[in-house]
């Protein structure tokens, strides 16, 4: 009897997180298309297939509480494509070539519907949204920091590297902006060509 209550919580358990997970991934989907302003709740329980219920019970502040959730995830994405630009690299340079071709592809793939998750929410966070406001920082911060680091251990030296990584980070986000607004993946080509140089040690 006792099992058969226990499984019955981990089943309950299971579709209130894939609710939760329905709700995160189409906000991010959504804020990376057209942004916080344009993004309504409505849609985003049209278009997850969610009670609208479940969203408060998730999220009980709201609209802001589930697009911070939402910026989170969407940075772990960019997190998980740096990580893949850094993984076998010998030097800073190849890590600017690689990130950058890995972020066209994923441009290309979206038909230029998809920026970076954070950079559309970020230029519209302000004061009447600090939630929001601090999950892109800490975005930003967590990313510079993933990369220093790992300028470091490829032979940038520490008092450099933080410099090098605000260079980098910056350039690509305004190119992914400059790709994603002309359709076109020439500006992550352009960045990436003309960093490298900067990068060599």
């Amino acid at each position: 009897m006792q099992t058969a209550a226990i499984e019955k919580q981990d089943q309950r358990q299971t579709k209130g997180a894939r609710t939760r997970q329905a709700l995160v991934e189409t906000t991010t989907r959504l804020l990376q298309e057209q942004g916080f302003a344009a993004t309504g709740l409505n849609q985003i329980v049209r278009e997850s297939g969610q009670p609208r219920g479940s969203l408060y019970f998730h999220f009980p502040g709201g609209k802001e509480e589930l697009a911070a959730a939402a910026v989170s995830a969407g940075a772990e994405v960019v997190k998980a494509i740096l990580h893949q630009g850094l993984a076998g690299a010998t030097s800073p340079d190849a890590v600017i070539m690689k990130t950058a071709g890995l972020f066209a592809g994923e441009l290309v793939a979206s038909d230029f519907s998809k920026g970076c998750p954070v950079s559309t929410v970020a230029l519209e966070a302000t004061s009447a949204t600090p939630l929001l406001q601090k999950k892109c920082a800490e975005a930003y911060v967590d990313w510079l920091t993933l990369i220093t680091d790992s300028f470091v251990r490829l032979g940038v030296a520490t008092d450099r590297a933080p410099r090098l990584a605000r260079l980098t980070l910056s350039s690509i986000e305004g190119a992914l902006l400059l790709a994603k607004t002309t359709r076109d993946v020439t500006p992550l080509n352009d960045v990436a060509a003309d960093l490298a140089p900067l990068l060599k040690v």
